[in-house]
C-alpha cells in the first residue's frame, strides 16, 4: 500500500494507516447541558438523539471587480445567524429544559427571554468529556413535533431549534 503512495506521503502516519485508531471520538457519544448564561452553576444535563448546527460561518458580499470583468470578489460581512437543532423522542414535559422552552415560547414576548449557555459535550470511552463546545445565550425558536402516522412503528420524535450568539470550540 505504501508503495502506491507518493514520496511525500510515504512517511506520513495518517496515510499509512490501515483502521482509524482506538482514540477516534464517535458521534454517538455525546451530551447535551443547559445553564442561565452568565451562571457559574453547573449545567443541567438532559438526551438528544441528534445534535446539529455547530458552526462557524461568515456572510459575503459578491463585488464585480471594476476592470476585470471575469472576477467577482467575495467580501466578507458580518456573522451568519446560527441555528442549533435538537432532536429526541417525546419526554417529561416537567423537565427544565421542557419548562424553559414552554416559558420562552408560549408568552410570546410578553415577558424577556430566558437565554441559556448550551453545551455539547463528546465523551470519550470511558464518558468523560472529550471535548465541549458552548453555544452562548440561546433561546428557542421553533418547537415541533414530529407528525404521527397509523403505519409506521417508531418513537414519536420532538425537534427543538435554538438561536445562538456565539459558539466557544475546543481548542
Amino acid at each position: 500500500m505504501a508503495a502506491d503512495l507518493p514520496a511525500w506521503m510515504q512517511g506520513s502516519p495518517s496515510f499509512m494507516a490501515d483502521t482509524p485508531p482506538a482514540e477516534m471520538p464517535v458521534a454517538f457519544a455525546f451530551r447535551v447541558g443547559f445553564s442561565r448564561s452568565g451562571s457559574s452553576a453547573s449545567p443541567v444535563m438532559t438526551s438528544f438523539q441528534e445534535v446539529s448546527g455547530l458552526e462557524h460561518s461568515l456572510e459575503t458580499e459578491d463585488v464585480v471587480d471594476g476592470g476585470e470583468n471575469r472576477f467577482v470578489l467575495q467580501l466578507p460581512k458580518q456573522a451568519k445567524a446560527r441555528r442549533l437543532q435538537l432532536k429526541r423522542g417525546l419526554v417529561d414535559r416537567g423537565s427544565p429544559f421542557v419548562r424553559w422552552c414552554k416559558d420562552c415560547l408560549e408568552p410570546g414576548l410578553s415577558v424577556p427571554l430566558v437565554l441559556q449557555d448550551v453545551q455539547i459535550q463528546l465523551m470519550d470511552a470511558d464518558l468523560n468529556p472529550l471535548m465541549v463546545w458552548t453555544c452562548n445565550r440561546a433561546y428557542p425558536l421553533r418547537w415541533t413535533i414530529n407528525a404521527f402516522e397509523s403505519q409506521r412503528n417508531e418513537v414519536a420524535i420532538e425537534e427543538i431549534e435554538l438561536a445562538y450568539q456565539s459558539l466557544v470550540t475546543p481548542a
